[in-house]
């Protein structure tokens, strides 16, 4: 499914924050990392096995109606406010900001995201990725990170070891996220040979490998075992690592 990586000289692949696809349809205003629903560039399909990630205003007492997915593994994650999620599991609940929702959809699942406000807007950031495992059952989990979340440290959110303190997903991948003060240096290794990792910025600036990437800017990175990061300003880092 994807293209095939033979470990050379790192590859790096720019996303500005203000090239992302836009849509405004009065309640939401959604920004595009890639290719969706309206928005298409054909350079900005797919980042291995990241297929979507959208930043999502969502006003309040608003959100997304009961919809269909199938073999997706869907991410969300509440920057601000918080969602209501019903799905056709029967779970329902509330996704609060520092809280981690992991679906995955696999032979078919149905779900609902509401603003769980009446009156203040939420912004949530919605991510899928392809697969590892077609058609699996659905399932659905959530966790809350507000209290192991550090100062100046990456957690590890999500990853492909049933046994870790984390979220699991269904594929070789791992969501990793992290406060950090300015002029902050660190190195981000990749868990799994041959998998590249994509650097969002939630919130302030970073440097990596010469490129500079200010809020909601984001850099994709393969051919590399590891990445050095350095913060320009106080930030809010996202990376996730993916087969390529």
């Amino acid at each position: 499914m994807f293209k095939h990586i033979n470990i050379k000289d790192m590859e790096k692949i720019y996303y500005a924050a203000d090239k992302r696809g836009h849509n405004d349809i009065g309640w939401l205003k959604a920004n595009f990392s890639f290719s969706f629903a309206s928005y298409y560039d054909p350079e900005k399909v797919h980042f291995g096995a990241l297929r979507v990630l959208n930043d999502d205003i969502i006003a309040g007492g608003k959100g997304f109606g009961t919809h269909p997915h199938d073999n997706m593994e869907i991410i969300t994650i509440p920057i601000s406010g918080a969602l209501e999620h019903k799905d056709s599991m029967g779970n329902i609940g509330v996704i609060h900001a520092g809280e981690v929702q992991v679906m995955s959809a696999g032979s078919g699942v149905t779900h609902s995201e509401y603003n769980h406000s009446k009156t203040e807007a939420a912004n949530t950031l919605q991510i899928w990725l392809f697969p590892k495992e077609r058609n699996i059952k659905p399932r659905y989990d959530q966790k809350n990170f507000t209290d192991v979340l550090k100062l100046n440290e990456l957690t590890t959110l999500i990853s492909p070891d049933k046994n870790a303190d984390t979220l699991w997903i269904n594929q070789d991948a791992t969501f990793s996220m992290g406060d950090f003060e300015a002029g902050k240096e660190f190195t981000y290794d990749i868990k799994q040979p041959g998998n590249g990792v994509y650097v969002f910025v939630i919130d302030g600036a970073a440097e990596i490998d010469g490129t500079t990437l200010n809020k909601k800017d984001a850099l994709g990175v393969y051919n590399t075992s590891s990445i050095t990061i350095i913060t320009e300003a106080k930030s809010r880092l996202l990376l996730i690592e993916v087969p390529m």
